[in-house]
């Protein structure tokens, strides 16, 4: 039995950019994974054919738009087989992709799955069903996350879904339940309440998007309330059980109020929970917390020597670019260089209709942790873009650390929010302050303006916005003369 230099298990956006990197430095690499190519979750069930779902989603809702502007379209036909035939081509297409670079690179590639046999062995099981030992110095576990379930609640079905189960259109349900008002649960509800399903959403906390600041969510809630039938917050599902027409539901308030009702489907999107088990993790001595996630330093190194973990499997943000940077973090750490993986900013954006993104410190997060800091706002109303897409909904802020004027977080919501928070990681990352961002020139017209006209009302000197005195109470006025 030879002893590989380094493995890497699961191949998702943390592993095969890990595996990627380590071949690029030299190393000898074994990749394992179940599917036919890398990709893992974000590729096969969750980032892209989420993505390649809203944009139809989007197109759809800019046809039923377009007779205000002038331009007419019928009513949009959808057919479900087409739709998942595109979204699988995407898939296709992509991780095929990955699949000639990993042979392009000489990863050494296995479809299957592992076992630790003790810390330093791993028994693989081929996708033919052939077993192999490999001995390792070092392994990178990415093993990723899966939908987390709720106990009691019945096992998934055709009306009863997780998030996988939503991503395949195979009929669209007249009313459709979304548990969990979190990123996906909103992003795929957008989806399916886009196409003509009826969509509930019930949150148990008071708000959407627990993790995002309120001013920003305001911003997606008031256009996505008119898209969703209703949004039920600090409301608990205290009963599911199927019928032969549907989903039987039984809700219950803060205030022990009870109501039942009847929907086709319902999707649970109660968050995911990392993938330490069926792997025998144990066998190495790997110390895992009370929440399952794999414990790790600042050079994504465990406990145990020679064993790395990263990615969903390695504790929050469970995001994919997250993982990447760590998958490649750990490399370096394994090829000798003095690196860690020490972000200031890891940018969250939730891929709804307006998009919301952030980057740093919340305000939230900013009053929390003591830090005197200000906050400034451009509406995106001002904007000249943002008019000429008539989406003056948006919103962009910039959390401003007080005396040094060092932009210490961003949060930005409206269309292509997404696209536009890069730019405040970068500025969040190279320590910019908010001079350094007002007297950068951005292009006219564009809604990366918004970045910079923020920069400017913190000084009071916005163009298109005319901030008043502290003395004077009157609103921010946007200029109608653009």
């Amino acid at each position: 039995m030879s002893k590989k230099q380094l493995i890497v298990l699961g191949a998702g956006p943390g592993g095969y950019a890990a595996a990627f990197l380590a071949a690029d430095l030299g190393m000898d690499v074994t990749l394992i994974d179940k599917e036919l190519n890398p990709g893992g979750v974000c590729l096969y069930r969750g980032c892209i054919p989420s993505k390649a779902l809203l944009h139809i989603a989007k197109l759809v809702n800019e046809a039923k738009e377009a007779s205000k502007w002038g331009v007419e379209f019928s009513e949009p036909k959808l057919y479900p087989e087409k739709i998942n035939e595109w979204k699988n081509k995407v898939v296709k297409n992509l991780t095929g992709g990955l699949g000639q670079l990993t042979k392009q690179r000489k990863v050494h590639y296995i479809q299957g799955t592992a076992k630790f046999l003790d810390p330093h062995t791993l028994e693989v099981e081929k996708s033919g069903g052939e077993k192999e030992k490999l001995s390792f110095e070092n392994i990178i576990i990415a093993t990723g996350s899966s939908p987390a379930r709720i106990p009691n609640f019945p096992e998934f079905s055709d009306k009863i879904w997780d998030s996988t189960g939503a991503l395949d259109i195979k009929k669209i349900p007249k009313k459709l339940l979304v548990i969990g008002g979190g990123y996906i649960g909103l992003e795929l509800g957008t989806v399916y309440a886009s196409v003509g399903s009826e969509v509930t959403v019930v949150e148990m906390l008071p708000h959407l998007l627990n993790g995002a600041d309120r001013d920003l969510v305001a911003v997606f809630q008031k256009r996505i309330s008119k898209l969703f039938k209703e949004i039920l917050v600090s409301t608990k599902v205290a009963g599911i059980s199927e019928t032969k027409s549907g989903v039987k539901v039984t809700f219950e308030t803060s205030d022990k109020k009870k109501d039942e009702r009847e929907f086709d489907a319902v999707l649970i999107s109660t968050g995911r929970k990392p993938n330490t088990k069926g792997f025998d993790l144990e066998k190495t001595g790997v110390k895992v917390d009370d929440k399952g996630f794999i414990i790790v330093d600042k050079q994504c190194k465990t406990n145990v020597t020679g064993i790395y973990a990263i990615g969903d499997v390695a504790g929050e943000p469970m995001l994919a670019h997250k993982a990447s940077h760590e998958g490649r973090t750990a490399v370096e750490v394994i090829a000798g260089h003095k690196v860690e993986f020490a972000p200031n900013a890891i940018p969250a954006v939730v891929f709804t209709d307006p998009e919301i993104a952030w980057c740093g410190y919340t305000e939230a997060e900013a009053k929390e942790s003591g830090i005197k800091y200000e906050v400034a706002k451009f509406p995106w109303a001002a904007s000249g873009r943002a008019m000429t897409l008539d989406r003056t909904d948006g919103l962009t802020k910039i959390i401003i650390e007080q005396g040094s004027q060092r932009i210490l977080g961003m949060g930005i919501a409206g269309a292509g929010a997404g696209e536009l928070i890069a730019e405040g990681v970068l500025a969040v990352e190279m320590g910019a302050n908010v001079t350094d961002l007002k007297l950068t020139i951005h292009p006219h017209p564009t809604l990366s303006e918004t970045l910079m006209e923020t920069a400017e009302i913190f000084f009071g000197q916005s163009t298109h916005i005319y901030r008043p005195k502290k003395s004077d109470k009157s609103d921010d006025k946007p200029d109608a003369n653009k």
